[in-house]
This record gives structure tokens, C-alpha cells and sequence, in this order.
């Protein structure tokens, strides 16, 4: 069993531009959940430095989050922090709201299963890209990047520490390859 209290630091933004002679700056987000994360009386770190700072007011403008600090009064304040990375730390145990989604960080570790219960690797990390997300999965025959679609990956159980891959030849061993024509 986990300890309720324990808690994890999670990357919430990078800053981008200063926005206006108020202080406001432009967010370049790493959660889905900005406005839970960086909610107007919410506070984060500073990566580095750990000056603690408090949201003051947060708001989408068309498709860009914008924040302004209680701790920076103007925008000379706020272009001291441009390229600096806020961080926060939530509950170890959290969990986002849909039944079928994961944060990296509970994916990060998972031991890689096949459909026989096999261990063939672990997931290093995992990568978000414009098309599709993809696991890096840790083989012995080194680093395979698997898209991370329930097809392909369809079973989770973070309690016991693993996921499961479809039966697919090749997805994380060689086999496919070597059987073939190499291609």
C-alpha cells in the first residue's frame, strides 16, 4: 500500500514571452490540465532556483495559456523567468479522470509483457508526438518505440507494475526481422 501523503514533482509549463506591461506571460503547458494545475490561487516552483510563485489570474487567449504571478508586479518581473520551467508536486497516487488514461510517470518502470505473461523489457519513457504517442521500451535488444494505442497495448495494471503487448511479430523482439528478408 502507498503512502497518502507521498508526493511527486511534475513539470507543469515552460515560460515563454512576457504579454502585456502587467506581468502577464505566455505558458508553454506539459499537463492537459492547466487550469487544475495552474488555477488562480495555485502555486509552483521555479526548476532551480525554488522561488515559489502564486497564480494571480490564468486564461486561454485563442490557443495560448497565460498567467500572471502574484510575486511579479510588471513586465520587467516576468521576463526574468522567460525559458525558466514551473514545476508542482500532486499525490503520488493521482490519477487522471478517464478510466483508460495514464500519466507518464505511471507508465515510466512498467515492466513490458507479451501475451504469454514474457517479460521483454520496460518503458523508459514516453514520447508525444503529433500523430500518436509512443512507449520507449528498454529491451534486451535495445530501445523499440511502440505507439501507444490500445491495439497494440491492451492491457494495464499499474498495481502489479505492467503492461501487456498485443501478439504482434517484431513489436519488441527481432524475430520478425530475422526471419525475413530483413527489411
Amino acid at each position: 500500500m502507498s503512502d497518502p501523503a507521498a508526493t511527486v514533482e511534475i513539470t507543469v509549463a515552460t515560460v515563454g514571452k512576457a504579454r502585456g506591461v502587467r506581468g502577464e506571460l505566455v505558458l508553454h503547458l506539459y499537463t492537459d490540465e492547466p487550469e487544475r494545475r495552474l488555477a488562480p490561487g495555485s502555486s509552483c516552483r521555479v526548476r532551480g532556483d525554488g522561488r515559489v510563485l502564486t497564480v494571480r489570474t490564468a486564461r486561454w487567449i485563442n490557443d495560448r495559456f497565460v498567467v500572471s504571478f502574484g510575486e511579479l508586479a510588471d513586465r520587467s518581473a516576468a521576463e526574468t523567468l522567460r525559458g525558466a520551467e514551473l514545476v508542482t508536486d500532486v499525490p503520488a497516487d493521482e490519477r487522471p479522470a478517464g478510466e483508460d488514461e495514464y500519466y507518464d510517470r505511471q507508465l515510466v518502470g512498467l515492466r513490458v509483457v507479451d501475451a504469454g505473461g514474457r517479460t521483454r523489457g520496460e518503458v523508459t519513457e514516453v514520447l508525444h508526438l503529433p500523430s500518436q504517442d509512443l512507449l520507449a521500451v528498454r529491451t534486451a535488444g535495445g530501445e523499440r518505440l511502440v505507439p501507444f494505442v490500445a491495439e497494440l497495448v491492451p492491457e494495464i495494471d499499474l498495481g502489479a507494475g505492467w503492461l501487456r503487448l498485443a501478439e504482434v511479430p517484431g513489436l519488441v523482439d527481432d524475430g520478425a526481422v530475422e526471419a525475413g528478408d530483413g527489411r
